[in-house]
């Protein structure tokens, strides 16, 4: 949806429409769970980031800027929940949803394939430290230029620069040494 209906549903939602909030819900609710999947490596845990970024949002929605665009920033406040929640409970390695991972169909042999790639990535980005995975999903999956990873995670550039860098090279050791599923 364009950025203005989202303005018109942040100004809604500001004057205490609540359809209004649940609307904004809909339309972003998909890149919010992508954000925190991603983060959290775990269906069920995600959805409850999901859940708990929205609420935060809607706590905070009188300060949003609605000059900006909202899908971003509903991103960021997510990523930021997955990350204040992997630095309380430090989780052990998740072990793979089963619900998620059962195959409902069979994929062609190339599908297959890259499903199979996906896994190994994701698999290898759940093994991360939470600060690694913070600054790879804001690079890579939700664009944030370095700048402004380091005003939203409150660190230095220089830190920004170094996660990513060691974030990739353990990503890259972790992806050479573990056997392709093929």
């Amino acid at each position: 949806m364009e950025a203005s209906s989202d303005r018109d549903l942040i100004l809604r939602a500001r004057r205490g429409d609540p359809e209004a909030f649940g609307e904004l819900v809909r339309l972003h609710q998909a890149g919010v769970f992508n954000v925190c999947y991603r983060m959290m490596g775990e269906r069920r845990e995600a959805e409850d980031m999901a859940q708990e970024a929205f609420i935060r949002a809607y706590e905070r929605i009188n300060t949003f800027d609605v000059e900006r665009p909202f899908g971003p920033w509903m991103r960021r406040v997510a990523a930021n929940v997955c990350l204040n929640q992997l630095a309380m409970h430090k989780p052990e390695h998740a072990e793979l949803d089963e619900e998620r991972d059962a195959d409902p169909a069979p994929l062609p042999e190339s599908g297959r394939e890259v499903q199979e790639e996906a896994e190994r990535v994701r698999n290898a980005l759940r093994k991360l430290p939470p600060h690694y995975r913070a600054v790879v999903e804001l690079r890579h999956y939700q664009d944030l230029s370095y700048d402004e990873i380091a005003a939203e995670l409150k660190i230095p550039l220089s830190d920004v620069k170094s996660h990513l860098f060691r974030a990739r090279k353990i990503l890259a050791e972790s992806l050479s040494h573990e056997p392709s599923l093929r």
